[in-house]
């Protein structure tokens, strides 16, 4: 009976450790990317920003999207892709009011993804 209850404490431990460890994980790799997309966004705002500049952040969001598929579902992932290739091809083209609102909506989405993997009751249940 000790050993069962000491094994079952064990594994929630365990658990809450890897949720905590995940959640963490998540919320530097997107935050550090809101940085560069803070940045990007307030480029365009000043229209200075060029396509290398949008693509110095399609390729950190490359590196950091390798690392984040084990943690976080595909679907979040493609969602940030779309906008962002979007952004990307409008910031080349110039387009800066179109691009600040996809990269307005990148933003959002690094604020509230992070989120949605806190462990937390109503994440858990």
């Amino acid at each position: 009976m000790v050993k069962s209850l000491t094994a079952i404490f064990i594994a929630a431990l365990l658990l809450l450790g890897a949720g905590l460890f995940e959640w963490g994980f998540v919320s530097n790799e997107f935050g550090d990317f809101e940085e560069e997309l803070q940045t990007l966004y307030d480029k365009s705002e000043e229209r200075t920003a060029n396509c290398e500049d949008a693509k110095a952040v399609r390729v950190s969001w490359e590196e950091r999207k390798t690392r984040l598929h084990v943690w976080i579902p595909h679907n979040d992932i493609t969602k940030i892709d779309d906008y962002l290739s979007e952004a990307v091809k409008l910031v080349g083209e110039r387009e800066y009011s179109l691009a600040l609102s996809k990269l307005e909506i990148l933003i959002h989405l690094c604020e509230a993804l992070p989120d949605t993997y806190r462990p937390g009751i109503e994440n858990i249940f």
